[in-house]
């Protein structure tokens, strides 16, 4: 059995309770794993995976109303190392930015003292990782540096901004909601204001909309959706029509580009931006419960929703391919009407009441597969989406979801360790995945089924008041058994039992109907409590007192049946060695009991004194009376060897008593000891008593202090003994040098006041109506006082340690505070956790990459182990530990994957990036493992000749990479896009921009259709019909064409870009068309057109050329140029742009895993540029220390590394020396 350890110093910690309505907003879940939510001034941070609190950040002043992680999207060295940093900002308009793992602030930002109504960090972390932007109210974007808190720009708007959204596909993209519509601001930029005040459109109410009608029959349900035409209007509408803006949320899709989610209270509004127009609609039926927010995926088109009850339900859009050969439905010839998001799963509401409502939901960026609850009682429930596989029949759903072919980048071989649940990409297919006959009889190709799974519950405090104590101190006797147990007596009659080590609830017990108004612990496992109910007209109560014995949760009337209908009592307390009890009534004499017994000692006569104030002494004849027992025992055992004869009569009487005495107390293994105690009349006479067996006797009375008014408590430590009255005066006597000192602290009432435990400890804590004081001796430690330097009231306090006091406040939280009462956050390695938690951010930053490098590059000496003191890794042990913490805190099922020898190094990289919420690496490492695997492929497929084409199409990159798609997948979707917004036209705008689409995207015949609709009253009437002549006569002829080519020049020249792009387009120069769309700026548009246009050659130069300005200094976005490299299949270019980035860990993985597919031309050049690689990590790694890394790098690097590796395996060769 291990050792026994007790944990003596208890770290400094808060226990919180219910939240303010203000923090209704303020949770994050980063994608370092943490989850931060605002608990009234505070900021909690929580594990996911465990659900244990591991900092409590506290620093504002005023309720927090906005968290935010930074965001992980840039690459990770020691230079920029794994960091935890959160932004949090309160009511009164500060932001604070915080290194978590360390407790401290690392600036402070105020400007504006009005509440924060939006914050969050630039995703596009290339130039800067530090910039903040955040909405100050009324009508203020700010532009933050956050590292040094100044303010980089600052723009103005003309209406309230409510909240904002970033376009996750083009950071020069920003959405506003204000209070009267929707402001679309197009060229954001970190370095200055946006210049234009934006495009601002107004929201016209659904409910004002022809949906509503309720009179429509069912089977009209369909249609009337459609008539939801528009909602974005350029004009103001009318009032009637705009009651009440109520739009609760405005957010972008990340999952595909251009789309835009507006939310209400009944409805999910799906718009297309491209046309400014509703293409789905997510209506709830009469009955149902309404949304409070939703939260749109990224890696599938799903959509998380919140609902007022606390349902949390997932929404995942059908793919409209149904199974090829098998239209979706007979019926309807065009299935594409609509963008239908259908349930998949939902998990169990909450029981909601007047206090109790979900406040709001995040959802883990990292794997989108789990979502956490916050409630306004302070409870966080984490859910985590469960994939079963169902049957295989195929007929069960209307439209099933299918797994994916692939796990983790890979496509899965017949006996692959996979894991489905890893993300929600690996739960459930992309939309661009064909369910072909060929699929259908992959056996990997399965239905699933999606279930939310309650895995982690953190639950707060009940709402104040509290009354609170401590249980005995720690002493030499009890080290083996002792637990730091806080007793909290709540309103509702329950009794909370924490560990103060962990911070966790230990035991919850209901014991009283009514509020519990005192605690006191009678041994390490038992405590005595007592409630009131509220008094009935006479001003008699039912009084319950209850002992419990904690490990079986027994509790017992203590009174037995006394205690209703009598005056309330007072208060109780126990004696020094537990043996006794006094009650004290507020109307009626004190009562003494033998706690031991349950029995009543004595009840004081109708004339004794009203008792104001009490307490025992800590003296008492406990030991003398230890040593007559000895010396009996001694008498007896000479007895049994001495004679009877010998012994006088008297003797043996005395004998026979002792061993009767013996024998009763081993029954009871307990003594009676004298104990004393003190009390004070209304008068402020002090009374002395002593108490022994059943006997109570009176001592010396001690006439008033004349300085002194109506004592409230006494506290009485050796030979001092602390009065405080009701005017905040203390008075302290020395009852050895019979002195008395008062001091005056003027500040009322002194509500309680007690001594710290341990020997010769002489601290005090006094507590008051507006706060408390901690003394030594005769001198102030440290003082707070509410609205002064806090803005709780304290209800409570106690002594948790001799040197940590705990206090309970209105604020509905407990703290435990060092003396001096300051509140500080702790450092998070400090902490002593039930449950290990994984999080490499904890670590310093050259273990965290240490031990990256270590899950990567397995197997170690031909082994795949987690065993970090199995490799040679000379770093101290306290490091070594800390990172064998860590390995052995994953879970089963990733240890499993990372210790497969099958498991591929490309798979590796993906789920480290992944398990570190490195989103730059994810990102690349997504992209790379898709590409790297097909375009390997082609190569296989070249060689047999064999059609590669379905293979792509069958399982394509997700539309949400957007222009890193393969063409065809891509030109399919858009295709589909404009057909969804032709259905949806309305106006003649609408019918404009389709037509124009399409003649972009070569659909011609379409075009003409739409342009031929434009009706003979409107101004554009003429032109329209020419423009459908024109199309439909366009031949290759050479005379036409070039006249052609010559007016969209003129057009491009004169101003009229979108003109000319399309008449190039129509004559199949789209080529020349993307060279000027590039050469006018709009690079995005070029991008589009290439990939929609042109064959695979002519659209990777227009790429490559767009690759070359990402990569410019003043655009600056080289992570994306590389994705764009990686796309075109560049792979060489990749790993010299990484190398010249100096990303020397991704660079050399790159390389290797090119290496392992042959998707790099093996040449001297390559070669060259490979050794350079890996020789630079192998430096790298050996700085981080990391010696057997370095070692094998080196030896891979050729000649290049020839004198490294001989470095770093010289000092072992002096050592065998040696």
């Amino acid at each position: 059995m291990l050792p026994y350890t007790v944990n003596i110093r208890l770290s400094a910690r808060t226990l919180t309770g219910a939240l303010s309505a203000q923090n209704k907003g303020a949770v994050d879940w980063g994608w370092q794993g943490l989850i931060a939510y605002g608990c009234q001034s505070l900021v909690l941070v929580i594990d996911s995976n465990t659900a244990q609190t591991v900092q409590v950040l506290e620093r504002h002043k005023t309720n927090v109303v906005k968290v935010k992680w930074a965001k992980e999207n840039y690459h990770h060295n020691i230079g920029s190392p794994y960091s935890l940093r959160l932004a949090s900002a309160d009511a009164t308009g500060k932001i604070i930015v915080w290194d978590v793992a360390m407790g401290a602030v690392r600036c402070e930002i105020q400007e504006y003292t009005k509440p924060i109504q939006d914050m969050q960090w630039l995703w596009n972390q290339d130039a800067s990782r530090d910039l903040l932007l955040a909405v100050h109210p009324p009508n203020y974007i700010v532009l933050w540096n956050a590292d040094t808190g100044t303010q980089l720009w600052r723009k103005s708007y003309a209406e309230n901004i409510l909240s904002f959204s970033f376009d996750p596909f083009d950071p020069s993209h920003l959405t506003l909601l204000t209070s009267e519509g929707i402001v679309f601001i197009s060229d954001f930029s970190p370095s200055k204001p946006p210049t234009s005040s934006g495009k601002k459109v107004y929201i016209s109410s659904p409910h004002s909309s022809p949906s509503h009608n309720k009179s429509v029959a069912a089977t009209g349900a369909k249609k009337a959706l459609d008539k939801v035409k528009i909602l974005i209007t350029n004009e103001k509408p009318s009032a009637e029509s705009v009651t009440l803006n109520e739009c609760l949320q405005l957010s972008y899709l990340p999952s595909k580009r251009n789309y835009m989610l507006l939310l209400y209270p009944r409805e999910i509004l799906i718009l297309d931006l491209e046309v400014n127009q509703t293409v789905g609609v997510i209506a709830i039926e009469r009955t149902g419960i309404p949304f409070v927010q939703v939260i749109p995926c990224f890696q599938r088109d799903g959509l998380f929703c919140l609902h007022e009850n606390g349902c949390i339900t997932l929404r995942v859009r059908r793919s409209n391919i149904g199974i090829s050969g098998m239209p979706n439905e007979e019926s309807d010839p065009d299935p594409v009407q609509e963008l239908i998001y259908d349930l998949r799963s939902q998990s169990d509401a909450i029981r909601v009441t007047k206090t109790v409502r979900p406040f709001s939901m995040v959802c883990c960026p990292v794997n989108e597969n789990s979502a956490a609850l916050i409630v306004s009682d302070g409870r966080v429930m984490i859910w985590e989406l469960k994939s079963t596989i169902s049957g295989r029949n195929l007929r069960n759903s209307a439209s099933p979801l299918y797994s994916p072919v692939s796990f983790c980048g890979i496509p899965i071989g017949a006996f692959q360790n996979k894991l489905p649940d890893l993300s929600l990409d690996n739960m459930i297919a992309g939309q661009g995945t064909v369910a072909s006959e060929e699929q259908l009889k992959n056996p990997f190709f399965q239905e699933v089924h999606l279930k939310f799974l309650l895995t982690g519950l953190l639950s707060g405090l009940p709402l104040p008041p509290f009354a609170i104590r401590m249980c005995p101190p720690l002493t030499t006797k009890n080290i083996k058994q002792y637990q730091p147990l806080l007793a909290v007596g709540t309103s509702n009659g329950s009794v909370l039992v924490y560990n103060l080590t962990s911070g966790l609830l230990h035991k919850e017990l209901s014991i009283h109907s009514c509020e519990v108004k005192g605690i006191e612990w009678t041994s390490l496992t038992g405590f005595l409590s007592f409630a009131t109910s509220t008094p009935n007209n006479l001003g008699l109560v039912r009084n319950e007192l209850q002992l419990v014995d904690l490990p079986t949760g027994r509790s017992i009337a203590f009174r037995g049946e006394r205690g209703n209908d009598e005056p309330a009592i007072e208060m109780i307390k126990v004696s020094h060695l537990k043996q006794y009890l006094a009650v004290v009534f507020k109307d009626k004499p004190m009562e003494l009991w033998d706690v031991r017994t349950c029995t009543l000692l004595r009840e004081m006569s109708k004339n004794f004194p009203t008792v104001t104030a009490l307490e025992w002494s800590s003296s008492h004849n406990l030991k003398s009376l230890k040593k007559k027992q000895l010396a009996a025992r001694e008498a007896m055992a000479r007895q049994t060897v001495v004679s009877d004869t010998e012994l006088s009569s008297v003797e043996s009487s005395v004998i026979s008593l002792l061993q009767e005495a013996e024998s009763k107390s081993e029954l009871s293994q307990n003594i009676s000891a004298r104990e004393h105690f003190v009390f004070t009349d209304t008068d402020g006479q002090v009374y002395h008593l002593m108490v022994e067996g059943n006997s109570v006797k009176d001592g010396t009375r001690i006439p008033p202090d004349g300085s002194m008014g109506s004592i409230t408590c006494i506290a009485w430590k050796g030979d001092t003994l602390v009065l405080g009255d009701i005017d905040g005066n203390l008075n302290f006597w020395d009852l050895k040098g019979r002195v008395s000192r008062g001091i005056p602290t003027h500040r009322s009432w002194v509500r309680k006041i007690r001594f710290a435990p341990g020997k010769g400890n002489q601290k005090v804590i006094t507590m008051y109506n507006d706060g408390a004081e901690v003394w030594d001796v005769k001198e102030m430690v440290s003082s707070l006082r509410s609205g002064r330097n806090v803005n709780f009231r304290v209800l409570d306090v106690d002594w948790c340690t001799s040197d940590k006091v705990i206090l309970a406040s209105d604020d509905g939280c407990i703290r435990v505070l060092e003396t001096s009462m300051k509140s500080a956050s702790f450092r998070m390695d400090e902490q002593e956790l039930t449950e290990p938690v994984w999080c490499p951010y904890l670590l310093v930053p050259r273990a965290s990459l240490a031990l990256k490098a270590f899950l990567l590059h397995q197997p170690w000496n031909d082994k795949c182990t987690l065993d970090i003191l199995h490799i040679d890794y000379p770093e101290n042990e306290n490091i070594k530990n800390q990172l064998q913490k860590q390995l052995d805190s994953l879970s089963n099922d990733i240890k499993k994957l990372l210790l497969d020898p099958e498991f591929t190094l490309l798979q590796r990289c993906l789920l480290v990036a992944r398990l570190y919420g490195d989103e730059s690496e994810l990102h690349f490492w997504s992209v790379a493992a898709h590409y790297l695997h097909s375009f390997s492929q082609e190569k296989l497929l070249t060689a047999k000749t064999t059609d590669s084409l379905q293979e792509k199409l069958s399982n394509p990159l997700d539309i949400c990479y957007d222009i890193l798609c393969e063409n065809s997948y891509f030109q399919k979707f858009q295709l589909e896009r404009v057909h969804l917004q032709e259905v949806k036209r309305s106006t003649y705008e609408h019918t404009r921009k389709c037509a124009d689409q399409l003649l972009l995207l070569g659909q011609t015949d379409r075009a003409v259709q739409l342009l031929l609709e434009t009706s003979a009253e409107n101004p554009h009437y003429y032109c329209d019909s020419l423009k459908a002549c024109l199309v439909t006569t366009v031949t290759s002829s050479g005379p036409s064409q070039s006249t052609i080519k010559l007016v969209a020049t003129n057009m491009i020249a004169n101003g009229k870009l979108a003109e000319g792009v399309q008449l190039l387009s129509l004559i199949d120069k789209a080529a020349d068309a993307c060279r000027y769309l590039q050469t006018y700026g709009e690079w995005n548009r070029a991008a589009w057109l290439a990939k929609v246009r042109l064959n695979s050659e002519e659209c990777s130069d227009v790429l490559k050329r767009w690759v070359d300005h990402l990569c410019s200094p003043q655009v600056n976005q080289k992570s994306k140029a590389i994705l764009v490299l990686l796309s075109l299949g560049s792979f060489t270019r990749v790993a010299e742009m990484l190398h010249s980035m100096r990303y020397f860990d991704r660079a050399a993985l790159f390389a290797e895993v090119c290496m392992k597919y042959g998707t790099i031309e093996v040449n001297e050049d390559t070669n060259k540029l490979i050794h350079v690689i890996f020789a630079d990590y192998a430096r790298g790694l050996k700085m981080l220390g990391f010696k057997q890394g370095a070692i094998l790098f080196a030896s891979k690097a050729g000649p290049v590394g020839e004198d490294l590796l001989n470095e770093l395996k010289q000092p072992k060769e002096e050592v065998t020396e040696e």
